[in-house]
């Protein structure tokens, strides 16, 4: 099986034992990307702020690929309160221009770094 891990310094570093992304085959899977600034290795304040930086790390390992978000096939987001449902999603919508991605959203009992919103991905090249 080929399996290759893409890393990009444009996104956080794993703060964990894995990979930001795994390419197999054509398939890209994304690891659970959360609101942190790679530049300074920290969670940026508030939920519409966490979204954006979750997007735009998720944007940037998708880059590290050779994709972009019209490569998206599957997204599942972990919100701590389903009540900001609305704000995330409006966020999230407005990185597709048309035919967005199947979805789950869920909301957890804790993320981690006590963060408010985490995505994951998987993408076909």
């Amino acid at each position: 099986m080929d399996r290759k891990a893409i890393t990009t310094e444009k996104a956080p570093k794993a703060i964990g034992p894995y990979s930001q992304g795994i390419m197999s085959g054509d398939l890209l899977f994304i690891s659970g990307q959360l609101g942190i600034d790679p530049s300074k290795g920290q969670l940026v304040e508030g939920l519409e702020a966490q979204t954006k930086q979750v997007m735009e790390n998720l944007r940037n390992i998708l880059s590290a690929a050779g994709m972009g978000f019209d490569s998206v096939i599957k997204t599942n987001i972990y919100m701590m309160d389903l009540e900001n449902f609305k704000t995330v999603n409006e966020i999230y919508g407005s990185y597709f221009r048309s035919d967005p991605p199947a979805r789950a959203t869920v909301q957890v009992s804790g993320l981690p770094l006590k963060a408010l919103v985490e995505m994951d991905m998987v993408a076909r090249k």
